[in-house]
């Protein structure tokens, strides 16, 4: 092994925003005390109840992605493992999030959304936890 995934650095306008967006998706806690970053009015951090961190940086002139829009590409996106589709939607429109492609109709396990700065990320089905 080379190297070890710190955290995942999203930028977007709004920081603290962003950062609270993601709060009420994963838990954790918001700017949690780490020397390996610093936060402020153009940097936020998330520390997840899982233990990833995600990081949000301002940046000024920030384009969103527009999926699946090749000329606005996504440059990344995050995929979320749910039990159920239908409620974890109904929680992340709630929070904020745009529905991009809601599968339209068929049974297929992912649907894509974008966070409030336009972030795609997938809510995708996953099978109970092996016994």
């Amino acid at each position: 092994m080379v190297t070890e995934l710190q955290c995942v650095v999203l930028d977007c306008p709004d920081p603290l925003r962003l950062a609270e967006f993601y709060h009420s998706l994963l838990g954790g806690r918001v700017n949690q005390v780490d020397r390996r970053w610093a936060t402020g009015e153009d940097w936020a951090t998330l520390h997840t109840a899982a233990g990833s961190v995600l990081a949000f940086q301002r940046v000024a002139d920030h384009r969103p992605p527009r999926w699946p829009d090749p000329e606005h590409p996504q440059q990344f996106h995050l995929d979320f493992g749910v039990p159920d589709l239908v409620t974890a939607e109904r929680e992340v429109v709630a929070a904020g999030a745009a529905v991009l492609d809601d599968g339209g109709g068929t049974d297929r396990p992912w649907r894509v959304y974008a966070d409030p700065a336009g972030h795609p990320f997938c809510l995708v089905k996953h099978g109970p936890s092996p016994s």
